[in-house]
């Protein structure tokens, strides 16, 4: 439509409607200061989401590491606390205090004009400031307007300086505090509530942000401490220190790690020119993707930009002018394209320049001019090393044509996954099982494990939004398999059609998702498991904006099903499975525990503190069983726990060559059970000399060392099993007996709800399950260890019910699955998110790529970990 056809109410002249029709000067607002940010914090910092939260702290750091830049700090250390508030502190020359003269007159302390006035700061001083990431003044006044608490202290001339604000406003004055021989910056801050929607901070996050600043800035030392997680080793707040001297080389072998590489050490490229510090790292592995990191002035450059195209328009021109040389295209028709070119590619592009152009606030792609700059030291540095390096290079041309030869079948191959139109369904796999909704953002699509779910999915579903999409047996692993190779697997095809948003660089559009929702629904066996890390692995490789759009789901189908008569009940883990069989045991049920002098119990337990007892045995016993594995004998790991050996110092003697009471104790305990556990040898407790601590160790039954030190002590499942120890240690002392209040009776008379209606639901539906029936026996029951207490309470608890524990998606009926598993009303979806891309790529590439070896040992180090494992 023109603009002359369109027709122009009334109230448009005026400039909209209102109250009273009137548009005058009283209508335009004015922002001053800060208000402008509070009123619109998206437009600064991306959106008031989890993005936004953390990119309050990126700016605060990005501040931070502008004076590493400049050479004035060495260390950054970022602390999250147990409040979500952040405190980020540097050794740099910390912010001026003297006081500025402003335009208008007015003096302040230049602090405070930094942290409340719009476009202020030193970036703009050349002098001060050659490269920063900061570039228009807004960063950490923003950050202190979109704060409820926002607290500075600066270590400057010897003098500590501090200052309070609130929601972008002062509320002292700047104080001068005592005399310091610290320098740098404190800056703590906690977001506004009423501003942001999300105010959890996610430490993987933070993470991979700091540990790119760290390899972007050889000697710089960034810490992460997260006061909300304690350690389980130390018993301290969980911290990371990144420090890497070897610069963005030791990044690629980050990236890399577990990878089989083309050439063993990375090829870097550095030069300073036309005013621009550029540094380039680059190497070839065995994969079929692409992975390019590009960042300016140490901002993360998401979108890429100029020096992206330029590295690789470089990368192309050079590579196959290399080819040519070494007369390796005697049978190609035409240059290597750069998708070939790229294949395999891990690469770390840095500039460094002053004043560089960005797009937006939140800097996601560069404009500035260097494309040029960057092509001709790729085509200079990169030209010279592959010329002294031929078979290098004959090695990754190799690669490249190998890649060429395939685009033309995948190409083939592609085309038959493009959706031919964008709502009548044409070229959709047959197998799919579509809804009639057509909006995107309200359809769901379940990639469903084996061709018989899929058909109970189809009549469980509500045709309405929810589509089926059944996989037959495993996909192609795709971390292992050429791109012309998946494209041809009927799977994968029959999803990306499905899908409908293309795959590959040229085709892939994300605005053309034909579903809101992907949910993975796999079984919940070892196979269902193996499908679903498969699935992952396709979307993470070739798909993964989908993740970091919250595209991607994994449905939660029921662990167990309990029935009596007409009664059903789902449950959803093996946790709340304990608190329901736990809560129907023990009701009328005492527990008394220990033994007094005289004879009598030391305590009981009943009721609701029962109740509560019984989840907290139920971790113990997990913890225990994983510190058992250990020792292989569950005497010595009640032994251990009794002497409560925790702290380091548990294991260092009074004086020099005395060894602590406690491991005396211990010793004199493993040799009176020798006996009983046939222990072959005892050993008088040993001193180590490089760590200054003392252990006791015996021979078992079998002949094996076992050893009772400080690094037996300091593991995770060691002080976890401890921590609830020290909760129970009362409650834990044997022997156990079990008793029912009251006399001995006949069956109460049957619940109305047990055998008149059909229920079915999980737990949260707020249907109460039937009542006991009566039981027939009222003699006590007498138990040895706190496991054997457990594992009759259970017991009490399933009987007369039938417990049906899920392991495949074909054993529930169509009702059951939509009841559990696809009404959006009563389901759980867990989504998929991409936090450390870093992390994500190292674990994919063990998991599912060529390197055995790194595979065994995460297998190793994880084993006491697996639960439910299926053999």
């Amino acid at each position: 439509m023109s603009l002359n056809d369109r027709t122009v109410a009334p109230e448009a002249m005026t400039g909209g409607p209102s109250v009273n029709g009137s548009y005058t000067s009283d209508n335009i607002k004015v922002l001053e200061g800060l208000e402008a940010v509070r009123l619109r914090p998206a437009m600064y910092i991306g959106s008031t989401g989890e993005q936004g939260l953390h990119h309050l702290v990126y700016e605060v750091v990005d501040n931070s590491v502008d004076e590493a830049l400049a050479g004035y700090a060495k260390h950054v250390d970022v602390l999250i606390h147990v409040d979500n508030s952040i405190t980020v502190i540097d050794d740099g020359r910390g912010i001026p205090v003297d006081l500025k003269t402003l335009d208008n007159g007015e003096r302040m302390p230049a602090v405070q004009v930094v942290l409340t006035k719009l476009h202020a700061g030193g970036k703009f001083d050349a002098s001060t400031y050659k490269v920063s990431g900061g570039l228009h003044g807004v960063g950490v006044s923003c950050v202190n307007a979109l704060s409820e608490a926002f607290d500075v202290e600066i270590w400057r001339d010897g003098h500590t300086y501090e200052q309070d604000y609130s929601k972008g406003a002062p509320i002292s004055e700047l104080r001068k505090m005592g005399t310091s021989k610290r320098r740098g910056t404190k800056v703590h801050f906690l977001p506004d509530k009423s501003i942001f929607t999300f105010t959890e901070y996610n430490y993987d996050t933070l993470a991979q942000r700091l540990r790119e600043l760290a390899f972007l800035n050889k000697g710089l030392t960034i810490t992460l401490t997260d006061e909300r997680t304690l350690d389980p080793k130390t018993g301290e707040a969980k911290r990371t220190e990144f420090k890497y001297a070897g610069g963005i080389a030791e990044f690629i072998r980050h990236i890399n790690k577990g990878k089989a590489v083309l050439h063993e050490q990375p090829i870097v490229m550095e030069a300073l020119r036309d005013g621009v510090d550029m540094e380039i790292a680059l190497q070839y592995n065995d994969a079929y993707s692409e992975t390019v990191f590009t960042f300016a002035n140490n901002i993360n450059t998401a979108d890429g930009g100029s020096h992206l195209s330029g590295f690789r328009t470089g990368l192309t021109r050079t590579v196959n002018a290399a080819g040519q040389s070494l007369g390796l295209f005697k049978d190609m028709k035409e240059n290597l394209s750069g998708d070939d070119v790229r294949e395999g590619l891990v690469a770390v592009i840095s500039v460094k320049l002053p004043q560089p152009q960005f797009e937006g606030q939140t800097k996601g792609k560069l404009n500035s001019d260097i494309a040029g700059t960057v092509q001709a030291l790729v085509n200079e540095k990169l030209g010279m090393f592959l010329e002294q390096n031929p078979q290098v290079a004959k090695k990754i041309i190799n690669k490249a044509i190998d890649a060429s030869r395939a685009r033309e079948a995948a190409r083939k191959a592609r085309d038959l996954t493009r959706r031919k139109g964008a709502l009548d369904g044409g070229g959709l796999p047959g197998k799919l099982s579509d809804c009639s909704e057509r909006n995107p953002e309200r359809c769901e699509l379940y990639l469903v494990e084996g061709e018989s779910a899929g058909g109970t999915s189809r009549q469980g579903r509500d045709r309405k939004f929810q589509a089926i999409l059944p996989l037959k047996g495993k996909i192609l692993n795709v971390e292992k398999a050429r791109y012309d190779k998946m494209l041809g697997h009927e799977e994968i095809r029959a999803m990306i059609t499905a899908l409908g948003c293309g795959i590959g660089k040229d085709d892939f559009d994300p605005s053309k998702l034909r579903y809101g929702k992907i949910i993975l629904m796999t079984d919940a066996d070892v196979d269902g498991s193996h499908i679903r890390t498969l699935l992952l692995t396709f979307f993470f490789r070739h798909m993964q904006e989908l993740i970091k759009r919250g595209h991607v789901y994994i449905a939660q189908p029921p662990l167990y099903r309990i029935k009596k008569g007409r009664f059903e009940q789902y449950i959803k883990n093996d946790r709340e499975f304990v608190d329901v069989m736990v809560k129907r045991a023990s009701e009328g049920m005492v527990v008394k525990y220990g033994v007094q002098p005289d004879g009598t119990n030391k305590g009981q337990l009943q009721g609701a503190e029962l109740t509560r007892y019984m989840g907290q045995l139920n971790e113990y016993i997990g913890y225990f069983d994983k510190v058992n594995q250990r020792l292989r004998n569950e005497a010595v790991v009640r032994l251990l726990s009794e002497q409560e050996m925790t702290k380091r110092t548990d294991f260092v003697g009074p004086e020099a060559g005395q060894p602590p009471a406690k491991l005396e104790a211990l010793r004199a305990g493993l040799e009176a059970m020798a006996p009983t556990y046939q222990f072959k040898a005892v050993h008088a407790p040993a001193f180590d000399e490089e760590h200054q601590i003392w252990s006791v160790s015996y021979l078992d039954a079998q002949g094996a060392m076992r050893r009772l030190d400080w690094t037996l002590a300091s593991t995770a499942e060691y002080r976890q099993m401890m921590t609830k120890y020290t909760q129970l240690r009362e409650q834990l002392q044997a022997p156990f007996t079990v008793e029912y209040a009251g006399k001995a009776a006949a069956a109460p008379e049957p619940d109305p709800e047990d055998t008149d209606t059909e229920t079915t639901g999980e737990v949260e539906a707020g249907r109460p399950a039937p009542k006991r029936a009566g039981r027939t026996s009222h003699e006590p029951v007498s138990k040895r260890t706190p496991a054997e207490l457990f594992e009759y309470v259970i017991d009490q608890g399933r009987k007369e019910y039938q417990v049906q524990r899920y392991k495949g998606l074909g054993e529930m009926t169509a009702p059951q699955l939509w009841e559990t598993t696809m009404d959006p009303e009563r389901r759980t979806l867990l989504s998929v998110k991409l936090e450390d891309i870093t992390a994500t790529e190292l674990i994919f590439s063990t998991l599912m790529g060529e390197d055995v070896e790194s595979r065994r040992k995460f297998i190793e180090e994880n084993a006491l970990d697996v639960k439910n494992l299926d053999i």
